[in-house]
């Protein structure tokens, strides 16, 4: 029977996930992971992974513990078997003489090496793996990792900020601000911890926008900016175009996409890539253009046409709305999400594990609308 983590050391998981978070949006495409290290019940060593090149969270917990022999290492995420930028972890942790390792969840990746678990316990290291709830927060922490290891394409985020009726402008196309200022700096954290951000092309042509992250504090490593643009009418003297060559713009077209307006972006320095299909095939083939290039979580931001293509296409993991206290009303007024909609109640998709919180006088409403894959038992 596989050993489980102690009630002690659950709590010791929720502090490691902790320490992981503290590299949130430094990290990919390597996982969060956050370790302590214990010695009959004391913390003495704290670590995380700080991002590529630099040391993995067990061996950063363990550089400050003199005597690391029969310890106990506690860690989000399977410690990995193969010598990548950094040496393996379970050769560190054998190394150190550690006597039980504590894991929160399997690595998708490690089933295709030698497979952590296996290398500490063939070696007689007591190793706890997680389920239940320890588990799925564990999980959640790296749940874009987690879904490009298992399916090759990133996380996608679906963005939505209206009014109360779920208007995203007025009739006359007036859409800056519905939300407000404590609701945009969550937008700017979000796309911060995020490899990359998307928008249709609508979006773009109205509101003209830089997709940047901003006014955070610290260091901000910028996501990949994504145009879904069939036609390839992304305005050539727009803020996008024009710091292509500081942050990448990519631009998703269709194969009706004159090609004068392909080479006028791609002399322009924005990387274009022709797909062929319907709306949906080049939604998916995105996807997996994105996957090839290790980008692990797309935050997509709108519009009602691009949300309305990928609902449909069922590509969509998260939703994040954000509802302003505002109704704006009118037929005329666009909705957040474009037609053709879902024709019952039963083939609407549904919102699961439900998070809402306050943000200043705005709702945020965060769920998934599809489970986190799953990976066999250790």
């Amino acid at each position: 029977m596989s050993l489980r983590p102690t009630p002690a050391e659950s709590e010791l998981l929720a502090r490691a996930r902790q320490l992981a978070g503290r590299a949130e949006g430094h990290v990919s495409p390597n996982p969060l992971v956050g370790a302590v290290v214990v010695r009959d019940g004391e913390v003495v060593g704290e670590g995380w992974h700080a991002g590529p090149g630099h040391s993995h969270a067990e061996i950063s917990a363990l550089a400050g513990v003199t005597d690391p022999r029969g310890t106990t290492v506690v860690c989000t995420l399977e410690p990995c078997s193969h010598h990548g930028r950094t040496p393996p972890c379970t050769a560190a942790l054998l190394e150190a003489g550690v006597g039980r390792v504590v894991i929160g969840t399997l690595d998708p990746l490690e089933r295709g090496r030698a497979q952590g678990v296996q290398v500490l316990r063939r070696a007689g290291v007591e190793v706890a793996v997680a389920e239940g709830e320890d588990e799925r927060a564990c999980r959640e922490l790296n749940s874009a990792f987690i879904t490009w290891a298992l399916t090759g394409r990133p996380e996608v985020t679906l963005k939505l900020a209206t009014s109360l009726d779920g208007k995203i402008a007025t009739a006359s196309g007036e859409s800056q601000w519905i939300t407000g200022p404590g609701s945009r700096r969550r937008v700017h954290r979000m796309r911060a911890a995020s490899d990359a951000v998307g928008v249709g092309i609508g979006t773009a042509l109205a509101d003209d926008p830089r997709l940047t992250a901003r006014d955070l504090e610290g260091e901000v490593r910028q996501p990949a900016r994504t145009v879904f643009d069939s036609r390839a009418r992304l305005p050539l003297d727009g803020r996008l175009v024009a710091t292509a060559d500081q942050t990448p713009v990519l631009v998703i077209a269709g194969t009706e996409a004159p090609s004068a307006r392909i080479e006028a972006l791609v002399a322009r320095g924005v990387d274009v890539r022709v797909l062929p299909g319907t709306a949906a095939d080049r939604v998916r083939g995105a996807l997996d253009l994105m996957g090839e290039r290790e980008l692990q979580s797309l935050l997509v931001e709108g519009g009602a046409g691009l949300a309305a293509v990928m609902l449909q296409a069922e590509v969509i993991d998260r939703v994040t709305w954000m509802l302003a206290p505002m109704v704006i009303g009118g037929t005329g007024a666009p909705g957040a999400v474009a037609d053709p909609g879902f024709a019952t109640l039963e083939s609407a998709p549904r919102v699961d594990g439900i998070a809402v919180e306050r943000i200043d006088d705005d709702v945020a409403i965060s769920g998934r609308l599809r489970p986190l894959a799953t990976l066999g038992g250790d």
